[in-house]
């Protein structure tokens, strides 16, 4: 099969040859229909060892495809469902897997394998899509999952004011379950404009550029201090940034996948007496369901602004490096 593969950093993605996956007696092979380019994607290739990476590599864990081999202990699937995948890969025994919480798994590997022709899963995390779901908008389902669990780890009441930081895919579906689940203000803020329009379709109330005014600018946004501030960006100083913008005995979560450390004062946090909380992953029943049950809206399908073929996969990752109007790009092999 035809596949995308990392070798090493500084050197683009290659197109090349890997051999055809095969399954193991509770795994399913899948014919990829699409994958996104997920912003972690980028931060792997750049510095590999955190995250385990052994090249040759294949990258990819936004996945959606169609079964097309089943080993012989898979019971719940059968050849030509239309799958999402959960990227999550735990023992599938323990008492956090069988309550739908693989993340939680202490064997919990995160797979990749998207950004190919076929890809190797276990069967328990795939979760058939609704027959009005297209099976390529299904690659949504897991970071609108990753989205929701944020917004879900927040606490947010109904009414709230909500700011985020940062316009980049999960930002906006923070905006989107934000409003979905009833906060009344939703104040996005980025270093540039280019997702404005994008974020105000997915149910921001408003958009503010981040520079030296951006707790004022919030603040007007939100008709005072916000209740709970999202950083989804992952940026030294944006922790502190979410600390100062958010109101007295509000809420910071941290969304964003900040890399190298970071250094701030919490002298702002303990004098807002501010609560400051933590967001990974997503429960593989709940939230899952829910992501995949949004698409059948067509909300969230707003955020895909690129379709292409593996062919173009490696110059497409490499300019995705650098911030542009691009938001979210599936790439499906089928495509020429």
């Amino acid at each position: 099969m035809k596949a995308a593969i990392f070798d090493e950093v500084g050197t683009p993605l290659r197109i090349g040859d890997m051999a055809d996956p095969a399954p193991g007696p509770d795994e399913v092979v899948l014919r990829v229909e699409a994958c996104g380019i997920c912003g972690s994607d980028l931060h792997m290739t750049h510095d590999p060892e955190p995250f385990g990476l052994l090249a040759p590599f294949v990258l990819g864990h936004e996945i959606a495809g169609e079964v097309v081999a089943l080993g012989a202990e898979v019971a719940d699937l059968r050849e030509g469902d239309r799958v999402a995948v959960a990227p999550m890969r735990g023992c599938g025994h323990c008492d956090a897997c069988r309550e739908g919480d693989p993340a939680r798994c202490s064997a919990m590997t995160l797979i990749g394998g998207g950004y190919a022709e076929r890809v190797l899963v276990a069967a328990r995390q795939c979760r058939v899509l609704p027959d009005d779901v297209a099976t390529a908008d299904g690659a949504l389902a897991e970071p609108l999952a990753v989205a929701l669990h944020a917004v879900l780890r927040s606490q947010m009441k109904p009414g709230a004011r909500v700011a985020i930081l940062g316009a980049g895919p999960i930002g906006l579906l923070v905006a989107f379950w934000a409003r979905r689940l009833g906060a009344n203000r939703v104040a996005i803020a980025d270093l540039n404009t280019h997702q404005r329009e994008r974020a105000l379709q997915l149910g921001a109330t408003g958009f503010a550029l981040s520079n030296e005014r951006l707790t004022e600018s919030l603040a007007e946004l939100c008709g005072g201090a916000p209740d709970i501030v999202f950083e989804c960006v992952g940026r030294r100083g944006l922790i502190e940034a979410a600390m100062r913008a958010v109101r007295l005995r509000g809420t910071v979560v941290g969304v964003g996948l900040c890399l190298g450390g970071d250094e701030w004062n919490p002298f702002v946090a303990l004098s807002k007496e501010a609560n400051l909380v933590f967001s990974a992953f997503f429960h593989h029943g709940n939230e899952f369901g829910m992501a995949i049950e949004a698409l059948r809206g067509g909300g969230p399908q707003a955020l895909i602004t690129d379709r292409i073929g593996l062919s173009a996969v490696p110059r497409v990752f490499e300019d995705l490096r650098r911030r542009t109007g691009t938001c979210k790009v599936l790439i499906q092999p089928a495509k020429a």
